[in-house]
């Protein structure tokens, strides 16, 4: 909260962008899945970070989950550590009518599907949606996240949560001595 009132924004997020990322594992790794879409066989986090970057919610699950499956479960963690976040941006992967549904049950969010024009070929920056997609830039930073090497999803999450704990007070530490 802390690091949003720096930047001057208010302290609680009013809206929020969704996303996944899937990763290999090791086989050691218990619970883990096959992403047919990505072709990579370990697990997928999925991601809520504010309108800076910063990590509001966090879960793992084994990469055979779809975007609008984890979704719900992601929001519903969050739903009172953040009661003002009710705006969500996401990709396309959370489209129809599914997600909408299972969100009326847990909560009142609006979901805005940002999708890549039809005519644009190779890369296209997306507003709002580069925001998550940077934090995960900055997560695999940590060399130790490049790859899954967790056992158990518990500790797939905290070691993530380090990680963004160290983005967060290397840029508290930088308001610190200007």
């Amino acid at each position: 909260m802390e690091a949003r009132e720096l930047e001057g924004k208010e302290a609680s997020p009013t809206a929020g962008v969704i996303d996944s990322q899937s990763v290999k594992t090791t086989e050691s790794g218990a619970i883990r899945g096959y992403d047919a879409g990505k072709k990579i066989k370990g697990r997928k986090r999925h991601i809520i970070v504010d309108t800076l970057g910063l990590m509001v919610g966090l879960i793992v699950h084994g990469a055979d989950v779809q975007d609008r499956d984890g979704a719900p479960d992601l929001l519903k963690s969050i739903r009172h550590r953040w009661p003002w976040l009710l705006h969500v941006f996401a990709d396309g992967g959370n489209a129809g009518d599914k997600l909408k549904r299972r969100l009326k049950k847990i909560g009142r969010w609006t979901v805005e599907i940002i999708k890549r024009s039809d005519k644009t070929k190779g890369f296209e920056v997306l507003p709002r949606r580069w925001v998550v997609e940077r934090t995960f830039a900055w997560l695999c930073r940590c060399r130790r996240l490049a790859k899954d090497l967790e056992r158990s999803i518990a500790s797939a999450e905290a070691w993530i949560m380090i990680a963004h704990i160290r983005l967060i007070t290397r840029r508290l530490a930088r308001y610190c001595y200007l």
